[in-house]
């Protein structure tokens, strides 16, 4: 067994592949005809939206490695050329098999059901015709701006990800050159037109179809030769050198700008886009063959959101499932008197993140508190927590926010919010210079009879009252004194240069965590090698940090039991002989987007079960400030290990990874059907309507047979 390396490449799965591999789950989903049908269209918009942003990080990085020639391999032995080489057919396949759900399995469906897309312009009766030259003449002409490109008007700047038609025009009577022209598809307009009914049957038709049928009258001295829609994606990863920065917040903004001038790494066009166009546009944009996706459809599939969003077909989706009440926070408590009888477990999104919000509003008007301390990583766009944090500022409370600038295509909101915090008077930093600021926390320090008393929130999940509907993920309330004094000392190393000598409970990254987690991996071990009790079970989002994957096999290979619940990447293997045969991988894409941590490890049946803001990747660990936090109160390890269990059964929603890199449905052969969403959605209502004493709630919520991730 020592002779094994378990560091060798051949052990590992490339991280962006399984990412791919990910999405491919997810497109599962939209092609699952057990699936409402407008559900189905919100998986694939997933899918597309996924993607887009997979190229303008994952791909632009590895682009940008290529380019600086850049060889350290990747932790399955690979280098960025190879990456990219595996990476490019991936994708296109990954394209092609988009289009071809929504061809032939999405589109049929929805006119069979009442709503038929009119994928070309030339398919509209006279009728409809008539109205969509009316309605550009109305609301659409007079937004467009129209360009040219000649000796005097050179190729425009293409901004990242927005729709725009190109075409090739000549000049009438006089004939000539084809030239090249073009018209961004505005983004203030709704993309989706709807046509006067016939036949019963409601239709619709994208901006962009009408747009181009009236380009005539935007270039009214030419003829259009012809005319295509196409969509550029450009490298979105930003260059910030926080060293050279004077000031964090100015040197953001200005790399935003930069952002839409990025190098284009994506060209979509339309499948039957004329050749001498598309050389036009390869060649202004830089762009390679392999880096063209010419699709059978529209272009961007997120459009599809918006079509699930109209009104009129709620038969054809999942009935919303509203989250419920905690049953140890009643509506109106003064939430700190709870808290004082025992910490409090939240369950989001089948408990309500109201509990959160109230914890802020309840600490900003109460007299008694003193200071409230929180990170925001990513919050709504109208966020109730901000407007607390705000007035609590206003009433003269101490109120010191983390606001981390860094967190990806969150920079411009986070912007807007450190600087409306600052203005109501509270103090905010940015982070630490070289890091971001990842974990979920909140102090509220309050003035009691018998002292001062600090509550903590500790989660899993962001400050976010809008996606909290939507991701599971813990949290946890508590007055711990241990707990209150190691959150002081993370805000007073956030927000200065003081460090403890001891910590309690709390383990950080990227000081600690790494660590602990090998630690509490070889107490397993050694466990199993002196034949007592082992096992893991770890939920998390992403799993690529080797030292972590090369501990699981070694502690794996001396007998421990693990179960890993990975939703997204995972660079682990199973299967593998002597190495990784005792590891399960599966993982669970539904209705709501499992975001949790949870850690279980058995410890010799005196088993400890910890929640944090860190998946297993070495940005997490290495690179981030993280928390880990203990579940000490045996009622609420005994629903942490619940929550968990119930997942490993999962033999709806669960895909498990195979030896050969591959993940199938999980066996339901036989078995109960059991969705781990649908249960712990039930047993919220049921739990909220016992303690409310409302029995026969269960008549009124509906909860829905199947979900779907969102």
């Amino acid at each position: 067994m020592g002779e094994i390396d378990y560091y060798n490449p051949k052990y590992y799965t490339n991280r962006e592949f399984s990412w791919i591999l990910f999405d491919h789950r997810v497109l599962n989903e939209a092609r699952d005809k057990n699936i409402p049908l407008y559900e189905r269209l919100k998986f694939l918009s997933i899918t597309a939206s996924n993607l887009d942003e997979f190229f303008m990080v994952r791909i632009a990085s590895l682009r940008d490695m290529v380019t600086a020639k850049y060889l350290k391999p990747d932790i399955a032995g690979m280098t960025p050329k190879e990456q990219l080489e595996l990476l490019n057919p991936a994708v296109h396949e990954l394209v092609e098999l988009q289009y071809s759900t929504y061809n032939h399995s999405l589109v049929p469906k929805l006119k069979q059901n009442g709503l038929q897309i009119i994928g070309r312009h030339e398919d509209l009766t006279k009728k409809a015709a008539v109205f969509v030259d009316e309605y550009f003449e109305e609301n659409v002409y007079p937004v467009l701006t129209p360009m040219a490109v000649d000796s005097s008007r050179p190729f425009p700047l293409i901004r990242n990800k927005t729709l725009n038609i190109a075409a090739l025009v000549r000049k009438k009577n006089g004939g000539g050159e084809l030239e090249f022209a073009m018209v961004q598809v505005p983004g203030v307009l709704s993309r989706i037109v709807e046509l006067p009914s016939e036949g019963g049957v409601r239709r619709i038709i994208l901006l962009e179809e009408i747009i181009e049928r009236n380009m005539h009258k935007l270039f009214l001295n030419y003829d259009i030769v012809c005319a295509y829609p196409f969509r550029v994606m450009r490298n979105a990863d930003l260059a910030i050198d926080e060293d050279e920065a004077e000031d964090l917040l100015k040197e953001i903004e200005k790399q935003l700008k930069k952002r839409q001038r990025g190098e284009a790494i994506r060209l979509d066009v339309e499948g039957k886009c004329d050749e001498r166009l598309l050389k036009i546009l390869r060649e202004e944009l830089h762009i390679e063959e392999e880096n063209i996706y010419a699709v059978d459809g529209p272009l961007d599939l997120t459009v599809l959101m918006k079509i699930y969003g109209l009104e009129g077909f709620e038969h054809l989706k999942s009935p919303g499932y509203t989250p419920q009440q905690v049953p140890q926070l009643p509506a109106g408590c003064v939430i700190f008197d709870e808290i004082r009888k025992g910490d409090i477990l939240l369950h989001h999104p089948y408990q309500t993140f109201e509990p959160v919000v109230d914890f802020i509003r309840q600490a900003a008007k109460d007299p008694e508190v003193l200071a409230i301390k929180q990170t925001l990583y990513r919050v709504s766009g109208h966020s109730p927590i901000i407007a607390a944090l705000a007035l609590a500022a206003e009433n003269g409370k101490q109120v010191t926010v983390l606001v981390e600038l860094k967190a990806r295509f969150d920079e411009e909101n986070n912007i807007v919010w450190a600087r409306m915090l600052e203005k109501a008077g509270c103090h905010v930093i940015y982070g630490l210079l070289g890091l971001k600021t990842h974990s979920k926390i909140t102090l509220v320090v309050r003035r009691e009879e018998d002292g001062i008393r600090r509550y903590v929130h500790l989660g899993t999940g962001n400050y976010n009252d809008a996606t909290a509907k939507l991701y599971t993920d813990i949290g946890l309330l508590t007055c711990s004194e241990t707990i209150g004094e190691d959150a002081t000392a993370v805000f007073n190393m956030l927000s200065g240069y003081s460090e403890p000598l001891v910590w309690n409970k709390l383990t950080l990254a990227p000081l600690w965590l790494k660590n602990r987690f090998l630690y509490l991996i070889e107490r397993e071990k050694k466990y199993a090698l002196s034949g007592r009790s082992a096992h893991i079970i770890a939920k998390m989002n992403s799993l690529c940090d080797r030292d972590i994957i090369a501990a699981l096999y070694e502690a794996a290979a001396s007998g421990v039991k693990i179960d890993l619940i990975v939703r997204g990447i995972c660079c682990l293997r199973t299967g593998i002989k002597g190495v990784s045969e005792n590891i399960t991988v599966r993982s669970i894409v539904g209705n709501f987007l499992e975001h949790g941590r949870i850690f279980y490890f058995e410890n010799d049946e005196h088993y400890e079960i910890y929640c944090g803001s860190a998946d297993w990747m070495p940005r997490n660990l290495e690179r981030r400030v993280e928390i880990l936090f203990p579940v000490d109160e045996p009622r609420l390890k005994e629903k942490l290990l619940y929550i968990l269990y119930s997942q490993l059964h999962d033999n709806v929603k669960a895909s498990v990874l195979q030896a050969d890199g591959s993940y199938t449905r999980a066996n339901k052969r036989g078995k109960k059907q059991y969705c781990s969403q649908e249960i712990f959605c039930r047993e919220a209502v049921e739990e909220a309507g016992k303690a409310s004493g409302e029995r026969d709630r269960m008549t009124r919520v509906f909860i829905p047979e199947t979900h779907h991730e969102s």
